[in-house]
């Protein structure tokens, strides 16, 4: 029987993995790159499913909630690793045809449901990117905002704003 207390730590865990593969999706690979050589210790580990490039389908809703359409496809590459020492697996997500970063998102994500690793990695990789990317995104409104036109339509017969 499920208790109320275990409910709430596995949605707790569940909206932190969430986060963290969010990150690991869109962070730089140099970073990651820098952040395992940070490692005090790199556990070894093996491939599940080596990089892999295809094809997913993208949907999106109407006004965000609407009917679900589908927009067309992109380009994903995936990738799954296993620690050897304590059988995490790791799963890596990443749009385009990124082989190092899947991989490297694979590593970050057995090591984060690591708990010997995981303050380390939150700390080194994925503040630090979370904070980078979200920068990234505030430049992109700012520069998009600029180019903003404003309509607006006169009734006729109406000349006064």
């Amino acid at each position: 029987m499920t208790t109320a207390k275990h409910l709430h730590d596995t949605e707790t865990a569940t909206t932190a993995r969430q986060h963290w593969m969010a990150v690991l999706a869109r962070a730089d690979a140099n970073a990651m790159e820098e952040a395992w050589h940070d490692l005090d210790r790199q556990p070894a580990w093996e491939y599940l499913r080596r990089p892999e490039t295809g094809l997913v389908m993208v949907r999106g809703r109407m006004g965000g909630s609407g009917g679900r359409f589908n927009i067309g496809e992109m380009t994903l590459t995936r990738c799954a690793v296993r620690l050897l020492d304590s059988g995490i697996a790791g799963f890596g997500y990443v749009a385009g045809y990124a082989h190092e970063r899947a991989m490297w998102a694979a590593l970050f994500d057995s090591l984060l449901q690591d708990a010997e690793h995981q303050t380390a990695v939150m700390a080194a990789l994925i503040t630090p990117e979370a904070e980078r990317i979200q920068k990234d995104k505030e430049r992109a409104s700012k520069r998009a905002a600029a180019t903003r036109a404003s309509f607006f339509t006169l009734e006729r017969g109406h000349i006064g704003l």
